[in-house]
């Protein structure tokens, strides 16, 4: 067992277990998740894992922050889940199944505008709220 055996088997279990990840990937900071029943994850108790520092759910992903071992983490998560991690594209392409009719519009719209929009901090802040 890793670094991280015991919160990575925890999590495991408080995400819904193997059945309800449709895809995983990660990050810098944070494990990427796009789970086939995203109520079936106990946040609460997520949060309480010594190694996770919070966790969000933005565009579709449910995304649970770990830090700078985040690469380390995940590959013990991956190996003891018996999941093949996918990259952020797969699981961006997967996680639009979780999206509304709005949020795939405004998605769309900021992979068209994006590069065009001039890169200040607040236009950059926008856009990442929007992706």
């Amino acid at each position: 067992m890793g670094k991280y055996g015991i919160d990575v088997k925890r999590l495991l279990q408080y995400v819904g277990g193997k059945p309800n990840i449709k895809a995983v990937s990660h990050c810098i900071t944070r494990m990427r998740f796009v789970l086939a029943n995203p109520g079936r994850a106990d946040i609460s108790l997520i949060e309480a894992l010594p190694s996770v520092k919070g966790t969000f759910t933005q565009a579709g992903q449910f995304q649970v922050i770990i830090g700078n071992d985040v690469a380390e983490f995940y590959n013990e998560f991956t190996d003891v889940a018996g999941i093949e991690g996918v990259s952020k594209e797969a699981v961006k392409d997967a996680a639009k199944s979780n999206q509304n009719i709005l949020q795939r519009v405004m998605g769309v719209l900021g992979e068209i505008f994006a590069p065009i929009t001039p890169h200040s901090s607040a236009a950059v802040s926008f856009w990442a709220c929007v992706m």
